[in-house]
């Protein structure tokens, strides 16, 4: 029997024909039914799906999300910016409330903030929220500085000032989980649990009225609450179901998530789902990604990456392996996603690529060995699979290359995809994956910039050649050669074992300082802010070393200075890049991969947001035409809506599901 006709006969057992479904079990009370993954925290520190109920829900920040997914603000009536994009200033508005009548103050962030980065709390997730950016916040983390050294301050109760390490537009960040206010008198007094209903004080437009970790959470309205808000009084979470159209159709769930192909098929097939059915664009991209071997390949010419680019039809990829749940794409970007309106991917155009493939001199394809293309397994991943065979029919049929499909565990698998270089790796390529957290500028090229992060593992191939070593040994073979073998325990134990090492620590201090000296202004300004200058590193590590009392602490000292200069391998496609790799990938990444990295670190710290829109776009077309990343499709959200209920918002950042709960509307 099938999924569907169980489904029917589920319904028909209730009184239901399949037309005249029922709208909502609750739907004569103000009441909404949800599904959502398990929660066993609502703390906004930690990292999992509850992010998506503080962030707006249950607790509101600075700035957060309109119905449109828009960024705005919320508890911030206005700020500026001063000291080059350092200092920011936030104006909080006054007539903000806690849940038992309080107001919101600067106090209340700068409490939640420091609690998240304090050298106390080692399982928060810093990175998601403000913090990460703030001036000092690593040091005080790390407990080598007090908290008065971090760049937070109050300056009144509704005036908040942040001093960042670097200049970087922060308004998107404060929406995120980790940039929310905390009561400070219940969290203090209940520590691992003040998000339990009993202790629950929140500032969002809905307080926790049950919680049962990993099981159903109740959400009532917040009488307190003074900002746009729909009219649901009770919001229940419940943990996402197996048979979440089934549920929805008994009147158990009133939204209901879809991601099974067969779920989807059945839906448009039935005279009343159909109209209640959803599809809403994710910002996640699915790419074909070079796999960067450094080994010797017709791929290392720029018109064989860009023909296989140009050869990929993507209707049938969206139609019949994504089963009509995405959206085809030649850009790094989704339907609102700003940096996509500045961007232009190479064209599908069979007759284009295969000119350019013969141009390269691989007429049809004769000439080219086969390449090979990574993929997760069947079983991790099996529309990834169908996904490499499809694509491998098209480039056998319209440029006459084959490609042999190699399905690997997950774990190698971000490896080439995510990191450097992976030793092994064969020439071709790996399905990718790009997508954004919240909007910040990390994520705007939705991943075109992931393989410019990792030096050599882009570039020409005698680039590549050389840095695979930084990759794939332990510690760099001519490092080892030039200043003594780190894993010998008899090294840098006396001074004049230091002499190599000072002399190349010289000359490339030397010669970085120069080249920074010749870049231009914001580079040099955001340089002084990275850390202290680079001799006084060094200086730091050869005190270090004289200061050690005996021999294997004078060697380990050694190690550490010989790490700065020289380079060593961090496993899993990371290298650690000494002096000695800054300074031969200066010299010899060529224009293309220098103007990408100039982008992409002016990206990160210029305020303005349209500026910072124009420079992921422009690494995102050097990506796309030098064939480096192809993207295929984006990925859709697709979701089910009672008839009777507005204003659902798909979450179409990481953590997918909903967004803004507190939005929704009963007709």
């Amino acid at each position: 029997m099938s999924w569907a006709s169980t489904a029917l006969m589920a319904a028909a057992a209730m009184g239901l024909s399949a037309v005249g479904l029922p709208q909502s079990a609750s739907a004569a009370a103000t009441s909404v039914t949800v599904p959502m993954p398990p929660m066993s925290t609502l703390d906004p520190s930690q990292n999992g799906v509850e992010v998506q109920l503080d962030q707006g829900v249950i607790l509101e920040g600075l700035y957060g999300y309109n119905t449109h997914n828009q960024l705005i603000p919320v508890l911030a009536k206005s700020y500026k910016v001063s000291d080059g994009g350092l200092v920011w200033t936030f104006y909080l508005r006054h007539n903000a409330r806690w849940s038992n009548g309080q107001p919101v103050t600067a106090q209340d962030f700068y409490y939640a903030w420091m609690r998240l980065a304090s050298p106390q709390d080692t399982t928060g997730a810093i990175w998601q929220g403000v913090m990460t950016y703030v001036k000092n916040e690593g040091q005080y983390h790390a407990g080598e500085l007090p908290a008065s050294a971090v760049g937070l301050k109050v300056i009144n109760p509704y005036e908040l000032q942040i001093t960042l390490q670097s200049p970087h537009n922060i308004l998107g960040i404060l929406a995120s989980a980790g940039s929310m206010p905390l009561y400070p008198p219940v969290v203090k007094a209940h520590p691992t649990n003040w998000f339990y209903p009993q202790y629950f004080v929140g500032d969002g437009p809905y307080v926790v009225k049950s919680f049962t970790p990993n099981g159903d959470i109740v959400l009532t309205r917040n009488k307190y609450y003074n900002g746009p808000v729909g009219n649901v009084d009770q919001i229940t979470i419940v943990p996402s179901p197996t048979t979440p159209v089934e549920d929805y159709l008994s009147g158990a769930l009133d939204l209901a998530w879809i991601t099974n192909p067969s779920d989807y098929r059945y839906i448009l097939d039935h005279p009343s789902l159909k109209s209640q059915v959803h599809l809403a664009p994710q910002y996640a991209v699915t790419t074909l990604e070079w796999d960067r071997s450094p080994i010797p390949s017709p791929l290392d010419n720029e018109k064989v990456r860009q023909a296989i680019a140009m050869a990929i039809n993507r209707a049938p990829l969206v139609n019949d392996v994504e089963y009509g749940m995405a959206g085809a794409t030649n850009v790094f970007g989704t339907p609102g996603w700003a940096p996509a309106q500045y961007e232009h991917g190479l064209p599908y155009n069979v007759a284009k690529a295969r000119k350019l493939l013969a141009e390269a001199g691989y007429p049809n394809g004769k000439g080219i060995p086969t390449l090979v293309l990574y993929t997760q397994t069947q079983a991790q991943n099996p529309a990834q699979v169908s996904l490499a065979e499809a694509l491998a029919q098209e480039f056998k049929q319209e440029l006459g290359i084959n490609f042999k499909i190699d399905p690997i565990a997950q774990t190698l698998d971000n490896d080439i995809v995510y990191n450097g270089l992976e030793p092994g790796v064969k020439p071709g390529y790996v399905i990718g994956y790009g997508n954004a957290s919240w909007i910040d500028s990390q994520y705007l090229p939705l991943k075109a910039n992931q393989l410019i992060h990792y030096d050599g593992a882009l570039g020409d191939l005698a680039f590549r050649e050389y840095a695979k070593d930084w990759y794939f040994y332990n510690y760099d073979p001519r490092d080892v050669k030039e200043f003594g073998n780190p894993n010998d325990p008899s090294m840098g134990v006396s001074f004049s074992q230091w002499k190599p090492l000072e002399q190349a620590a010289m000359k490339d201090i030397a010669f970085l300082n120069a080249w920074n000296a010749k870049q231009p202004k914001w580079y040099q300004e955001y340089i002084a802010n990275s850390g202290p200058p680079l001799i006084d590193i060094w200086d730091g590590l050869v005190k270090d070393w004289k200061d050690a009392k005996t021999p294997a602490a004078k060697h380990q000292a050694w190690v550490t200075a010989w790490e700065f200069v020289g380079t060593y391998s961090l496993g899993n496609g990371n290298a650690s890049y000494g002096l000695n790799a800054q300074v031969y990938t200066d010299e010899h990444e060529g224009s293309v991969l220098y103007n990408l990295n100039m982008e992409n670190d002016l990206m990160q710290i210029t305020s303005s947001s349209t500026e910072a829109d124009k420079l992921a776009a422009d690494i995102a077309n050097t990506v796309m035409k030098e064939g480096w990343d192809i993207p295929l499709f984006y990925s859709d959200s697709v979701y089910l809506v009672k008839p009777n209920i507005t204003n659902v918002v798909a979450n179409p950042f990481g953590w997918t599901w909903w967004n803004d709960l507190q939005y929704m509307k009963i007709k």
